[in-house]
């Protein structure tokens, strides 16, 4: 028969094991974590950058505006904090797409610095403004739902915060944000926000559909700025 002190020994040993398994799930976040401060505090070479852009632009296009279709995202001139903080969530699984974290490995991207030379280059890439919108119908709804939930830390007009990484969505395909809006209610984007996925929770369909088609619609400040700009020289 199993004694007393038996019965506690394996008792310990069995919350030893509860107590550590946390651990490696603690060093993958320490180890994004340092990756992310050393590319944020490298030097960006965009010329490198540009080589190292040869392996996305298979499926970004060279321009860096994806696919109409929403398959692939437009990354040209998003922003050069938030294209950091993506490649190293795919690295370290934060993220997931079997295609991207393949690309984002450490074959492909050997360093912290390849990191920052390639989203150097794609930040500055000029963002077109293609068409790639929802149907219309849960429109006026979707912008509705946007200036309540959205706005806040997306920005007025889709233009995103740098320094929270939170991403430029304006102009970003429709069936590509209606995707990853689905994607972490179901559990599929780890990488975002606890508080940002139960706010999503509560949305229906229909906010889903029409919030993205809402960003799909708006341009981009980089398209928005270069029309100005080419306006102003035909002057």
């Amino acid at each position: 028969m199993e004694s007393k002190g038996m019965r506690i020994g394996s008792l310990l040993v069995m919350l030893a094991a509860v107590v550590t398994l946390p651990v490696p799930a603690a060093a993958a976040e320490a180890s994004a974590a340092q990756e992310l401060r050393a590319a944020l505090r490298a030097t960006p070479d965009a010329s490198r950058g540009a080589q190292l852009f040869a392996n996305c632009a298979v499926c970004h296009g060279a321009d860096g505006n994806g696919a109409r279709s929403g398959a692939v995202p437009v990354i040209a001139g998003q922003h050069f904090r938030v294209l950091v903080k993506q490649l190293v969530d795919y690295r370290h699984k934060r993220r997931w797409d079997v295609r991207m974290e393949h690309f984002a490995d450490e074959h492909h991207l050997t360093s912290p610095q390849a990191i920052a030379d390639v989203a150097k280059y794609a930040s500055g890439l000029p963002r077109g403004w293609q068409v790639g919108i929802g149907t219309g119908e849960y429109l006026a709804h979707g912008a509705k739902v946007y200036f309540r939930l959205c706005e806040s830390c997306h920005g007025p007009v889709g233009e995103g915060d740098p320094q929270q990484f939170v991403p430029q969505l304006a102009g970003q395909y429709y069936e590509y944000l209606l995707r990853q809006l689905h994607d972490a209610v179901e559990g599929r984007r780890p990488n975002m926000g606890r508080r940002h996925v139960r706010l999503l929770e509560d949305l229906e369909l229909a906010d889903l559909a029409g919030v993205s088609d809402y960003l799909s619609r708006l341009v981009p400040a980089t398209a928005r700025d270069a029309t100005i700009a080419a306006a102003e020289g035909r002057r």
